[in-house]
């Protein structure tokens, strides 16, 4: 920091990162907004403490239980963490961008990390992916400041390394793409390679070991689940393989994601620098921790499909280097343009955020509708079940609608003798957390008031029972446009029917009833 005009860079970045993160978190505790079901999932798993589950790693459950500890349960102690984390990356990105270009870039860099369009959904959403990049962003800055050190320090430098990258795997496994970045940066790099020595690498080893063995150690115990179901996400099975259109779907939402303008910028500057031979050490630094995820999301967005934010491992590295070339290109008005821009749309999400009609007005309410209507269909079902005399179990078919219930029918579901909140198996073999905790059983099915969300399973739903009645539909509107239905009935006699040994499908219903 003893660089001339470091400090006013700092402050600048300092006051941008609290300014955002202030701004956020008022949003946050106005917004009507409610839960996606993924984050009353991971609140769930959070009453419960363990080093790993079903589909994830034990962070996001971790980090829930802190901050609802502190606060309590509302939505908003429940996502407190999420801007949190995203301010941690800022930071980060700056003393990265400032470390391996000077003061003025990591300012830049950090002006547009914090304004990413993507950033904006994450820093209010509490998901996997501001822990991962929290924890990427530790590891990065630790891995530029290594060749800097000597001695002692440089052993505890790489020990940090280490141990950000464990902590990211415990957040998401896509955090493996720090371990690519690595080896790539080694293998091309001879100066890379100087750096480290056996008690080097044996002390980032050890540190990154000894995180994360708790949850190996949980993941042998439980048949690798959470492996199981990361790998099973890239769903080679089961679909058209070779897919173009998935193809040119997920590289336009990286110009939504990353930001039209960095994008474009992150594309071309690589392909230009590379034909001229211009990159410069810190470039390909930063190329190596950059590229993969890009590269290989592409290639599985090809083969099958892609969600727009599983190349989100990149996004720390790519901004600095979108900054560090614009400015050494002296394009100011681009950085301008991409800076100003970006801010005009975090400022159009968060008004829609603290204001839900605003989205309706400018056509973006279908943004927002899985944000929706959760509290208001559980209480339609918990008033239902506590009118239902006998019941021993309330049973749903699908897993947001479990996750939603669990969370806003806690009351109702956390009272003495209330029927416990079951989730009806689909197919031969569970398919989530909730699947594998909570399953409807014969044993819990004498008399179930089942809850079939938009109708898409009822039928199947139904005929898992020997008796059903009592139907009706709830419906809540979401928007002018959107409504969410759901029909509940009272089934007795639970007994599935058997599934196809093969696709693990249950039969298919003779008769759909309305």
């Amino acid at each position: 920091m003893s660089a001339p005009g470091a400090d006013a860079h700092w402050r600048g970045a300092l006051l941008l990162a609290m300014g955002l993160t202030a701004a956020r978190l008022v949003a946050l505790f106005v917004t009507p907004l409610e839960l996606y079901p993924d984050e009353a999932q991971y609140w769930l798993w959070s009453r419960t403490l363990d080093w790993g589950y079903f589909s994830k790693p034990p962070m996001i459950a971790w980090t829930i239980w802190t901050t609802t500890a502190i606060g309590g349960n509302s939505e908003a102690w429940v996502r407190l963490a999420a801007p949190l984390y995203h301010l941690g990356v800022t930071l980060a990105v700056f003393g990265i961008g400032r470390r391996l270009y000077g003061p003025a870039v990591g300012f830049a860099a950090c002006a547009l990390y914090a304004l990413m369009p993507g950033v904006q959904i994450s820093a209010l959403v509490i998901a996997t992916d501001a822990i991962l990049l929290f924890y990427l962003s530790l590891s990065l800055l630790a891995y530029v400041e290594l060749p800097l050190a000597h001695g002692r320090r440089r052993l505890l430098t790489a020990a940090a390394f280490g141990a950000a990258v464990g902590l990211a795997f415990l957040s998401k496994y896509a955090a493996v793409y720090a371990i690519i970045g690595l080896a790539l940066h080694l293998a091309i790099s001879r100066q890379a390679r100087e750096v480290w020595d056996w008690r080097t690498a044996g002390a980032a080893l050890g540190a990154f070991l000894l995180i994360l063995s708790p949850n190996l150690a949980w993941n042998a115990a439980h048949g690798f689940s959470t492996v199981q179901h990361t790998a099973a996400n890239a769903a080679w099975g089961g679909r058209k393989l070779f897919n173009l259109p998935e193809l040119g779907e997920f590289l336009v939402s990286q110009f939504g994601v990353f930001g039209p303008i960095p994008f474009a910028v992150l594309v071309g500057g690589l392909v230009l620098l590379s034909l001229r031979k211009r990159l410069t050490a810190a470039d390909l630094t930063l190329l190596c921790f950059c590229v993969p995820p890009f590269l290989i999301v592409t290639t599985q967005a090809f083969i099958s499909r892609a969600n727009a934010n599983w190349s989100g491992a990149g996004y720390v590295a790519g901004s600095i280097l979108v900054a560090a070339w614009l400015m050494r290109w002296r394009a100011r008005w681009w950085l301008v343009g991409a800076v100003a821009s970006q801010a005009l749309l975090a400022a159009l999400f968060l008004a829609c955020v603290i204001r839900p009609a605003l989205s309706e007005t400018i056509g973006a309410a279908n943004a927002f509708k899985r944000a929706k209507g959760w509290e208001q269909t559980v209480a339609a079902i918990t008033e239902r079940a506590a009118g239902e005399p006998g019941l021993t179990a309330v049973a749903v078919d699908d897993r947001f609608l479990f996750n939603a219930s669990a969370y806003y029918g806690r009351a109702f579901f956390g009272a003495v003798n209330s029927p416990p909140l079951k989730m009806w198996v689909r197919e031969g073999h569970p398919q989530n957390q909730a699947e594998v905790t909570d399953p409807l059983t014969p044993a819990t099915g004498a008399r179930v008031l089942a809850a079939s969300l938009d109708l898409i399973y009822r039928d199947e739903l139904a005929q898992d029972f020997t008796r059903v009645g009592g139907r009706e539909i709830h419906s809540v509107m979401l928007d002018r446009k959107r409504k969410r239905r759901t029909e509940l009935f009272v089934g007795e006699g639970f007994a599935p029917l058997p599934r196809d040994p093969v696709t693990g499908q249950p039969p298919k219903p003779k008769v759909s009833a309305e």
